[in-house]
């Protein structure tokens, strides 16, 4: 089909001339905004650019700080931070199988969860938010596996340096010391308490990574790490040490459930030894039960039995109520209160005070208590720290139970004279004989080492703490209810205690085995207390079951300690056929 001039000029489109304005108007404000843009971030906010440029090679990590370290009171290392590595990563770095250059293909990811004993899914999983920096992969890796992950030389995968805490001493601290986290931050024990003090500042480091995401270190430190505080115990290794060997034989030599030993300078207040058993290892506590992580010296209760006669005959002899040798009806072992009856194993028709003491008798110290007013020997008591915290500041310390006096009945106020009714820790009744082995004087204790011994507060006159600590010392003597507690060269003065345990509000046939004491007499240096939780062999006394190990710690503490003899070296006299056992 063939088309004139004028039908080809008739099918042209005209465009309005306007159009062609708009457009370069548009394609000029686009121009200028640009222009204008690029002078903003490079002359006016360049820091912009700058901050955007240094995320593509530049990330701050956190820099862990050194833990302080726990010493004894002699500078022995019981708690040490030692370097490990961790394993980091920067999942905004890495894609995984794609086609940029920081990137993990499958045969490099499968590598690196070979080297850290991990899944691939694991590693995935982990890395699987991109919008991240930081993430750690596996903390605290051993040496080896750290060799490893360096060796595989992976983009975005870089090792971070961390400290894991050890403990040279193992089980024989572990209730005491207690343990830290993967973050180094104190679980248990005194880890815990003191962690303000022990755990340092962290800082921070910038680094420099590479276009495969590999770290540059040493790029320059933006905050330097604070390490913490290194701190002393009062405690001693050497005495720990043998606390720990003499309870752990006894518990296993009585079939006892547990037990725990405390060992104070009664002259400082300070605790010497802390320990219990069963135990456990502090460097390797993932699968340790709650039982054995128990410091139960400080965290169980229990009724003290007759190691709480000392305080009934004490108040009486302070106010003058008594002496040692006022001599008390004993009605020959049997005493009414209302319509209970108080027995003694050994009836005797009449015993002086001091023999109520070295006897153990609950129908001497019911009668004792029940001459006095409720309140005063409740003022014995919570005056002597029981009821209350020791002040050592340990995590989760029982304070025992001590009724108001105005809720006491009579047979309450028997019962409690010789330890039922009333439950402490082993730490309190170690602290509360303080009383009887210097003049008289509660002393304040301390787990941490002392610049200068504590002033304590009054309890007993300096004469009645005298005459108790020569009722005590019969205790140990032939007639008394702990011979087997003498110790070779020193004298030494103490109460048994044997208490049926409750369980549901009632007595029942288990029982705890206690014995507190001193030595030498002449002096007290040290103050050893006992408790063997539910022995199960033949003998179940005090004096039978905890005396011996009392025995032992002893004679050895006062010799690594250099304490003089104050008796000569055969004063043990054997012990007599049939010992005398303190009343339950």
């Amino acid at each position: 089909m063939n088309y004139t001039g004028r039908e080809k000029k008739d099918s042209a489109v005209k465009l309005p001339g306007w159009r062609a304005t708009v457009l370069f108007a548009i394609l000029l404000a686009g121009l200028l905004g640009l222009v204008g843009r690029a002078v903003y971030l490079q002359g006016i906010h360049n820091d912009f650019l700058q901050e955007k440029g240094k995320q593509r090679y530049s990330r701050v990590i956190e820099v862990s700080a050194h833990r302080g370290m726990i010493t004894d009171r002699n500078g022995d290392p019981l708690a040490v931070s030692t370097p490990v590595e961790s394993v980091w990563a920067s999942p905004a770095d890495i894609r995984i199988n794609d086609t940029q250059d920081a990137k993990l293909n499958s045969q490099q990811l499968k590598q690196l969860a070979q080297a850290l004993g991990m899944s691939v899914k694991e590693i995935r999983d982990s890395l699987s938010d991109t919008t991240r920096d930081f993430v750690y992969l596996k903390r605290q890796v051993p040496p080896e596996e750290s060799g490893k992950v360096s060796s595989l030389n992976l983009p975005g995968i870089s090792l971070q340096r961390e400290y894991r805490r050890y403990y040279p001493a193992g089980d024989e601290f572990a209730q005491v010391l207690g343990f830290t986290g993967q973050d180094d931050s104190g679980q248990e024990g005194l880890e815990l308490a003191l962690q303000s003090r022990l755990a340092g500042k962290m800082g921070s480091q910038r680094v420099i990574k590479d276009r495969r995401g590999h770290i540059v270190e040493d790029a320059g430190s933006l905050n330097p790490p604070r390490p913490g505080s290194d701190i002393a115990l009062s405690l001693d290794s050497r005495v720990q040490h043998l606390a720990y060997r003499e309870l752990k034989l006894a518990v296993q030599e009585h079939q006892a459930k547990a037990g725990a030993i405390v060992v104070l300078d009664a002259q400082s207040g300070e605790v010497l030894a802390l320990t219990n058993y069963p135990s456990y290892n502090p460097n390797n506590h993932m699968n340790v039960s709650a039982q054995a992580m128990r410091n139960r010296a400080v965290t169980d209760e229990f009724e003290p039995g007759s190691t709480m006669k000392p305080f009934t005959i004490g108040t009486a002899l302070n106010l003058g109520r008594v002496r040692p040798d006022t001599v008390i009806d004993t009605e020959n072992g049997v005493f009414t209160v209302g319509n209970r009856k108080i027995h003694d194993t050994h009836p005797e028709p009449t015993l002086t005070v001091s023999q109520i003491i070295q006897k153990s008798s609950n129908v001497g110290a019911s009668k004792i208590a029940l001459s006095l007013q409720p309140e005063a020997l409740w003022q014995t008591f919570t005056s002597s720290g029981f009821g209350a915290h020791t002040g050592s500041h340990f995590p989760g310390e029982a304070i025992g139970k001590l009724r108001d006096a105005r809720t006491w009945r009579p047979i309450e106020q028997a019962t409690m004279s010789f330890g039922h009714g009333i439950s402490v820790n082993l730490l309190q009744l170690a602290r509360s004989y303080t009383i009887f082995a210097g003049d008289g004087e509660l002393m304040p204790i301390s787990l941490l080492k002392l610049d200068r011994p504590a002033i304590g507060h009054q309890v007993f006159s300096e004469k009645t703490a005298a005459e108790l600590r020569a009722m005590l010392e019969s205790v140990v003597l032939p007639g008394g209810t702990a011979p087997l507690a003498q110790v070779a060269g020193y004298r030494v003065a103490g109460k048994t205690g044997t208490a049926h345990k409750l369980d549901g509000g009632h007595y029942i046939n288990r029982y705890v085995a206690s014995f507190v004491g001193m030595a030498p007499v002449s002096k007290p240096r040290l103050i050893v207390a006992v408790m063997i939780d539910e022995p199960g062999g033949r003998e179940y006394y005090g004096g039978q079951v905890a005396a011996p190990a009392f025995s032992k710690v002893v004679g050895e503490a006062l010799h690594l300690l250099n304490v003089p003899n104050d008796a000569p070296l055969d004063n043990v006299t054997p012990p007599p056929r049939e010992i005398v056992r303190e009343e339950v």
